[in-house]
């Protein structure tokens, strides 16, 4: 095994031992560290020593994979924990890649400033970007909030989904908040200069110098250590936040919403606190998207792909359960990429034979991700891995999470 693909596996260790803490989650900590660090290992050195060609695919595949995690998660906030039918996560997932993507750039100017337009641009940090995308999601989640969360099931998603629309078609058509139907462009992306020639200025020099086999072309592999750290910190406040006394309220509204309001909790504001705290975590997820794809416009934010899928993913892991809806996301998403290549291949084979059939072999994809759909609700509708229902760990026999 050669430097660069050496250098590849240790970034691809980072997601894999995480991965691995997931999958030994009940063991006690140092059996499950030591077993998460040489699961990983010997997943990622396995990869890299036979089958080294996938490493690129693996890596950009895993952090869509991880964007789509944090959309689950903040999906599940609402929907696993409180009951909201939300279909409207294409447009906080908009609002949260547009703010970052104003926030980190800078106006256009010059040449550039006859074909390009945006209300602002701060060159602000990351982090500030990211913080003021997930602050921006959950504002706009609170304005929306106040006049459609009395609504319940059916109404609350028919609603949900016109304000998405609404946003995306926003971001379409007024082109001086962020080029309209034109492209943003040139998003910067966080720590781009490890891959560049001249290097981080703060750098070490050894690790200069071991870095400089890699490419700028590589530089995915630096982002999926970003985005993994981004979906760890989310797993762990919302898991925080779920096991608390607040997020035992959040459950008791779900499953028996007179009952709580009985027992003396505030109903109104909790259903709103869930909803703001999804568009949150939506928003961030938003936030890691833009300065991976470094252009983006508003066809990217189509509700097929930024809420439809997610929903498949969080029925398919289990809501209510975010272990579920992070497995969901990763499932679904191997599904989506797998059958592309499916199609693409029956495409070619049958473009001679039946070149009307070949033609709509892309809509084989939303065939197949209905189908599985239609057959999670028929025969698993709790999901993968199920919500567990515990009254509280002191008593005997109950589960632990």
């Amino acid at each position: 095994m050669d430097l660069l693909h050496f250098l590849k596996a240790c970034f691809l260790l980072v997601p894999a031992f995480l991965l691995g803490c997931l999958l030994f989650s009940r063991w006690r900590w140092p059996a499950r560290l030591s077993s998460a660090l040489a699961f990983g290992c010997l997943l990622v050195f396995g990869v890299a020593a036979w089958w080294p060609g996938a490493m690129d695919y693996l890596a950009s595949f895993s952090i869509v994979a991880i964007i789509y995690s944090i959309l689950s998660l903040g999906l599940n906030a609402q929907w696993g924990y409180n009951g909201h039918l939300n279909f409207g996560v294409a447009g906080f997932f908009a609002v949260g890649a547009f703010t970052m993507a104003l926030f980190v750039t800078s106006p256009p100017s010059g040449l550039m400033a006859a074909y390009a337009q945006q209300w602002f641009g701060l060159d602000a940090p990351y982090l500030v970007g990211v913080a003021a995308a997930g602050l921006m999601a959950g504002a706009v989640a609170w304005l929306i909030a106040q006049p459609i969360l009395h609504l319940r099931a059916d109404f609350l998603a028919i609603a949900t989904l016109g304000i998405a629309e609404i946003i995306r078609l926003v971001f379409q058509n007024e082109r001086w908040l962020a080029n309209g139907p034109q492209p943003m462009s040139g998003i910067p992306q966080p720590l781009s200069c490890v891959f560049d020639d001249a290097g981080c200025a703060w750098l070490p020099d050894a690790l200069r110098s071991a870095l400089s086999v890699m490419q700028p072309r590589d530089y995915g592999y630096l982002y999926l250590v970003i985005v993994t750290f981004a979906l760890a910190l989310v797993y762990v406040v919302l898991e925080a936040m779920v096991r608390s006394p607040w997020g035992r309220a959040l459950r008791a509204v779900r499953d028996e919403e007179e009952s709580a309001a009985m027992s003396g909790k505030h109903v109104k504001s909790l259903r709103v606190q869930s909803f703001v705290l999804g568009a949150v975590v939506i928003g961030v997820a938003g936030a890691l998207y833009a300065p991976y794809m470094v252009t983006i416009d508003y066809s990217h934010f189509k509700p097929l792909f930024a809420t439809f899928l997610v929903w498949v993913m969080l029925m398919l892991g289990g809501s209510g359960n975010n272990k579920g809806a992070i497995l969901g996301a990763f499932v679904i998403w191997a599904v989506w990429s797998g059958t592309g290549f499916v199609t693409d291949y029956l495409q070619v084979a049958l473009q001679g034979v039946a070149p009307d059939v070949a033609s709509r072999m892309s809509f084989l994809r939303w065939a197949f991700v209905g189908l599985l759909l239609a057959l999670i609700v028929l025969y698993r509708p709790q999901g993968i891995l199920p919500e567990r229902k515990r009254v509280s760990r002191f008593l005997d026999g109950e589960p632990e999470d």
